[in-house]
Order: C-alpha cells, then structure tokens, then sequence
C-alpha cells in the first residue's frame, strides 16, 4: 500500500511567502516545491524553518503535516529562527532612512505614552551618527559641550580623566582622617600616585576609541560592555552602549559607574591609612595601592542596574601592603 500524501508548507529563502505541498515521498516534495519556487537544481534540500534540521527521507515521513519548510538551492544555509532574525535586521538596516521617515510620520500623530517612547527610541537608534568624530559632522552629540572639545573621543577621555581624577581627590582628602604622626608621610604616597596619574593623563585611554584594545574599554565603534557587578564574571543582562552614538546615549553613559571591586571608600583607603600608620620601618607598597584606586585591576565599568552599593566584603592583600625587604648577601673577607 502506497504511504498517503503528507501535506506541508514549503518557502524559499527569497520571501515570505508559503505554498501548501503534499507529497509521498521527499523527492516527490522537491520535485514540486521546486517548481512552485522556481528552483529547480538536482541539489536542492528541505530543512524545518524553525531550527534548520536537514529532511532524509526517513525523517520525512514522521513529521507531522503542515509543518513548515524551507527549500534551499545549493550553497544556501540556514539555523532557524536565528537566520530569519539576522536577514530581518539586515534588511531593517539597509532600509533605516525610509523606516526613520515613516516613524517620524506615526509620532507626529501619535498620543499614547508608550507607542511615543518606542517610536522615539528607534528614530534616535537609526539616526544615530557613530562613525562621525568632529564637531562638524555630528553637532547635536556636541550640545551642552563646552567648544574647546572638536571631536568625540577627546570629550570621551576628558571624561574618564574626570572621574579618575575624583578618586584621586578622595584618597587626599582622607589625609585629615590619618593620625596625626603618618599624616606627612600619608601626603608623600598620595603626591607619588598623583605624580604617576598625570604621567599617564590620568587613564583617560579607557574610554577613548581611538586608542589600543589592550588599554580601551570600548569597540573601534565606541561600544561599551557592562562587565557584571563586582562579585561575577559577566553581566547577565547583557547591558551595552555607545556614547559615541548620540547625545542620548553619551548622557546616559555618564551614570554608568567605574566600580571598585575591592571597596574604595570602605577598604582601601582605610587600610593605606593603617598601612602608613603601623609601618614601623617597613616601606608602604604605594604602587600596590595605586593600581587597586586607578587601574583596571581593580576597576570595573558596570550599568547602574548592575552596580551593587552593599558592602563587598573583600579585603586588601597583606602580603603586597608593604614592599618585601631586599636581602643582603654578605661579603665573605
């Protein structure tokens, strides 16, 4: 007895559209669904849409009817949903002026809070300018930039700069707080780190696309990756950003957080604090500190959502507070 007729819908991955085909047999399937899309190569395979799984002829026959298809000429792949996915944002972005002109057009009629915010977040999305770097090519990101920034990535620096410069502000002001006996020495390791930030501009690098990967924190394109709270590896929600975009989104950078994973305020600078105070000889390791308050060693770029404000529980090394004794061979007479 012939098998009966097993109905599916088949497409191509030049549209949308879907044809109803039924067939015994998969070559029987091929052989119409060819037709019917204009593809007909002795090559051709049929995949599910939804994960892109190759049909053998035994496979064929236990898939129920009406499931979805799609015939693929030779040299044609596709992964499911993942491959619809990425040729829609292809083709979304190739086609982002019109979609910016007819948003435009919904908005200006537009009343409903949520529809507007959504709306407005994709015509600044695709009309973001990432690529331009002057002043002259983007003026809306300069708005409310004082004129002697001419391009993004100096502003982007200047800005890190800022904040490094904060933490250094915090660490000597804390020099009141010193006992008095270690306050003179306190000052001289906090005017050697101060000495070696401005040696290095203060790490502005960290934000500035144009620099090396090894010493930036962004994309070539100026995207920024949260790095997850202090106590994981990665961030779970995937946040990201480019300051560099629009004016939008460089403000909105602005309340992401340099995070210390080792606590600044809580730790450290308590504990160099103690470290001068007690140091009975010993030489305070300021460049152990110095890397723990600026450097990536102990910093962490973070979305606010991601930035955990409760105490972090860690502590400074021991064995790196003070630098370790050279020892001293002795001259045999």
């Amino acid at each position: 007895m012939a098998p009966r007729p097993k109905a599916v819908k088949i497409r191509s991955l030049r549209g949308p559209q879907k044809y109803g085909v039924a067939g015994r047999s998969l070559p029987e399937l091929l052989r119409k669904g060819g037709k019917l899309l204009q593809l007909s190569f002795p090559d051709c395979r049929l995949c599910l849409y939804e994960d892109g799984t190759e049909l053998t002829e035994g496979y064929f026959h236990s898939i129920p009817d009406n499931t979805d298809l799609i015939l693929l000429a030779p040299g044609e792949t596709w992964q499911g949903f993942v491959s619809d996915i990425d040729h829609f944002l292809n083709t979304f972005y190739t086609q982002k002026d019109d979609i910016v002109e007819a948003a435009q057009k919904l908005l200006s009629d537009e009343q409903a809070p949520k529809r507007q915010k959504l709306l407005v977040d994709l015509i600044q999305n695709l009309s973001e300018n990432i690529l331009a770097e002057s002043r002259e090519e983007d003026r809306k990101w300069f708005e409310g930039i004082e004129s002697r920034f001419k391009n993004k990535s100096s502003y982007m620096r200047y800005s890190c700069e800022s904040r490094i410069r904060s933490y250094m502000k915090e660490v000597s002001s804390y020099t009141a707080a010193v006992h008095p006996a270690a306050q003179a020495e306190y000052k001289r390791i906090t005017d050697l780190m101060l000495d070696k930030l401005k040696s290095v501009k203060y790490n502005g690098w960290y934000f500035d696309r144009r620099e090396e990967e090894a010493v930036r924190l962004c994309t070539t394109e100026g995207w920024f990756s949260c790095q997850g709270s202090f106590d994981r590896d990665y961030c779970l929600c995937k946040h990201s950003i480019n300051p560099y975009s629009n004016r939008e989104s460089r403000i909105l950078f602005s309340t992401w957080n340099l995070d210390h994973i080792i606590e600044k305020k809580r730790t450290i600078v308590p504990t160099l604090a103690e470290a001068v105070k007690e140091q009975d000889g010993r030489e305070v390791s300021w460049e152990y500190f110095y890397q723990l308050l600026f450097t990536l060693e102990n910093l962490k770029l973070v979305h606010i959502a991601c930035h955990k404000k409760t105490s972090h529980n860690l502590t400074c090394d021991k064995t790196k507070i003070y630098r370790k004794r050279k020892r001293t061979r002795k001259v045999s007479k």
